[in-house]
């Protein structure tokens, strides 16, 4: 029996949970990155939308299962970040936590240090970004910080890789030793730890102590805080005579919250472990994040230089992308689209599945795929500002602008977000405290235009603005930016009344982020342009082909259920320059995404096949090789746009000969007063299922999804209207 319970234990020993925490900004995403690379699955963590990457691997023989909990500078929880850090390491007990500390920031990281020590589960510091402290003049003393917090200490550079096969090594080796690596005792003052010692004795014979699953002291220091949370999970009376007369005493010894003393304390003890080990130089030189400051936080320059910074964005976006946005398009449109003919031909397949496959699936779906590039392009711009630093800037410089709607500017983080996809950026509104700021905020999030209306942008851009592409694309994001302000100053004066908070937000200095990283942090965005396309746009694009071929056998797309459909809300826009049933179908079913603008555009402006008209067709090899020749030219022509000062992005009308693209007959259809109108109203108009969805989500109530419907419906008509017929007026 004692074998048994000796191999049980040794094979238990063989499975190794380790969590990574530290503060925001430390490197924490950098350092898991380094470490897991392509092993990190990326999810949400149970029961919420926040994200939760993990990994497994072997190392050294034992199945390693690394979990990044949520950055937190504290564990006595504000945000939904936080509870689920603070819940995972009380509940879950990993083996050993790595601490992924800031070097050029040591005081406020051994804040979230010393709460860390009060679970007593092994822990080891990850020491990150000693490069950039050296650099700085800073002095670390590693061996007294580790012989005062009783944990190991391991300098590394998560960036260059440098450190991590140690703090591995480390980590793997307190968790297999863990009863000779508990971390050290930090007396907190004679006050405090005579009050617990009552406490510690009251809550001694809970359940949960008694199975092991809580940690004594720090249950003890949680009843002392009064952390309500913790009162109501494991049901503590806090009224139970032992803890009332420690409470007490600590009221009447220090004259405050028992709970801000502590926190006074833990800050006390960080300042005071700084001050041992940190040695900085004398005189301190001007460093290059306090330079670039100057500029890019100053007065009268912040704003410029953040509306130049996007324009630039914009601007490199169309000029990378375009080219493989028309290649793309060309393959889709060609050899695609003639390959799945001829497979289809050769099974015998009838000439309505040709039909579905090649008009509705190709496109549909395929001509929304041809906008990867552009979207893909957009979120690597974006993810770099975030991990350069300016994105925090961008929100502090917007501060004035959001105090005056009513939200101060760290609710300007979220709005950036909606840039990329709003869904993200309804969620993100949980890291802010006031539920009345959440509120507006969400409200305020899908007038930020997403990477979804960026196929819309394309097309129309490319068919009447070519030689102008990034301007008018920074004209509509400025746009969505100017509207999201007057909202925010009606909403301030009719639906949220009161003052807004004061704003408080760490800068974190600048830094270059690592080309894996922006790959990585890339794609996490952009897949989900991905998924939904091969989803449920999917399955509106097959939808749609069924709405216009039905009636079955009808001739005439606009004698359809869709043309019908189209037909009878088309008046609706005729003021706003665009009252056709094609335009008018196409904005209904963009609705559920607005991807399926240009999806279903690109089904109902397709002429209907002349079966008397016959062309060469190109064999297998020549399409082919066409491929790769026109391939080969977008990546040529995206590099000379990139190096050209003012290049512009191909994305002119001009097509393969006898093919008529999209853009042609957009052109066609609309002209360019219609055309920016159309792009207007696209910016505008009420958010797509998923973002009311998540409004329903985050909030528990269909209120604000249906204030969002409303509003932005009357907004997107009126502000098309205003457009088109001020245009006309102006005799454009």
């Amino acid at each position: 029996m004692m074998v048994s319970q000796k191999n049980s234990q040794n094979t238990a020993k063989q499975r190794l949970t380790i969590a990574v925490a530290g503060n925001p900004n430390a490197g924490k995403s950098t350092l898991i990155n380094a470490i897991a690379g392509s092993r990190l699955y990326v999810g949400n963590w149970p029961g919420v939308t926040v994200e939760k990457k993990s990994a497994s691997f072997d190392y050294g023989g034992r199945e390693i299962s690394l979990v990044d909990l949520p950055g937190a500078y504290s564990l006595s929880p504000y945000t939904q970040e936080e509870v689920i850090a603070r819940d995972y390491l009380v509940k879950e007990r990993p083996d050993v936590i790595i601490n992924v500390v800031d070097a050029t920031n040591l005081e406020r990281n051994l804040y979230f240090t010393l709460q860390l020590l009060e679970l007593g589960i092994p822990m080891v510091i990850a020491l990150n970004m000693a490069d950039e402290a050296a650099q700085k003049g800073f002095r670390i003393d590693v061996d007294k910080i580790a012989s005062i917090l009783g944990c190991a200490v391991v300098p590394t550079v998560a960036t260059k890789k440098e450190g991590l096969e140690h703090l591995m090594e480390t980590a793997v080796s307190f968790a297999v030793e863990t009863g000779e690596h508990t971390p050290g005792f930090i007396s907190y003052g004679e006050d405090i730890e005579q009050a617990l010692v009552p406490i510690a004795d009251a809550l001694k014979n809970h359940p949960e102590v008694l199975a092991g699953r809580l940690p004594l002291r720090w249950f003890a220091l949680k009843v002392l805080e009064r952390d309500e949370r913790v009162l109501d999970d494991y049901a503590v009376d806090a009224d139970a005579p032992q803890i009332e007369k420690a409470v007490k005493h600590i009221k009447a010894a220090h004259g405050e919250d028992q709970e801000a003393h502590l926190a006074d304390t833990r800050y006390g003890l960080a300042a005071g472990l700084t001050r041992e080990a940190l040695k900085k130089p004398e005189i301190r030189k001007k460093e290059l994040t306090e330079r670039i400051d100057s500029v890019v936080l100053n007065r009268y320059l912040g704003i410029p230089v953040f509306l130049a910074a996007m324009w630039l964005i914009f601007k490199l976006t169309f000029d990378i992308a375009g080219p493989f946005t028309d290649w793309f398009d060309g393959v889709t449109s060609g050899p695609l689209s003639r390959w799945a003919e001829a497979l289809l031909l050769m099974a015998a397949a009838p000439d309505w599945l040709i039909s579905l496959v090649v008009e509705g699936v190709i496109g549909g779906v395929g001509f929304v795929l041809a906008f990867v590039p552009p979207i893909f392009a957009m979120m690597f711009f974006i993810t770099l500002l975030e991990g350069s630093g300016y994105m925090a800037r961008a929100a502090f410089v917007m501060d004035r602008m959001m105090h005056a709607i009513g939200l101060h500017g760290k609710s300007f983080i979220p709005l950036l977000m909606g840039f990329g996809c709003n869904v993200p950026a309804v969620y993100a509104t949980r890291t802010l405290e006031n539920p009345r700021d959440k509120a507006l905020t969400a409200l305020l999030i899908p007038l930020m235009s997403c990477g979804a209306r960026l196929p819309v942008y394309v097309v129309f851009v490319g068919a009447f603005f070519a030689s102008q592409a990034g301007t008018i694309l920074w004209s509509l994001y400025v746009l969505g930016i100017a509207m999201a302000v007057m909202m925010g100053l009606i909403f301030k004066k009719t639906l949220f009344r009161g003052e807004a908070p004061v704003f408080i937000m760490e800068l974190p200095p600048y830094r270059m982020p690592t080309v894996k990283n922006l790959l990585i942090h890339t794609w996490e965005k952009g897949k989900h342009f991905l998924i939904k396309a091969g989803t449920y746009i999917l399955a509106v694009a097959v939808l749609v082909w069924f709405l216009l071929n039905l009636p079955w056998g009808v001739e005439n797309k606009q004698d359809s259920y869709l043309g019908k459909i189209g037909q009878i809300s088309a008046p609706v826009f005729a003021p706003l320059g665009f009252g056709t049933w094609e335009a008018s179908a196409s904005l209904i079913t963009g609705v559920i995404a607005k991807e399926i603008v240009v999806s279903t555009m690109a089904v109902v402006y397709t002429p209907d096949a002349q079966g008397d008209k016959e062309e060469a067709v190109p064999s297998f090899g020549e399409d082919l090789r066409e491929t790769g020749v026109s391939f080969a030219d977008a990546l040529r022509e995206a590099a000379t746009n990139v190096f050209s000062t003012f290049g512009i992005a191909t994305l002119s009308t001009e097509e393969e000969e006898g093919a008529e693209g999209l853009r042609t007959i957009i052109a066609q259809a609309f002209t360019p007063l219609s055309a920016y109108a159309f792009m207007v109203f696209v910016l505008l108009y009420m958010p797509c299922v998923i973002v009311l969805i998540a409004m329903r989500h985050e909030f528990g109530t269909w209120k604000w999804a249906g204030i969002a419907i409303a509003y932005q419906s009357v907004l997107a008509w009126t502000a098309a209207f205003i457009v088109y017929q001020g245009g006309r007026l102006l005799g454009l």
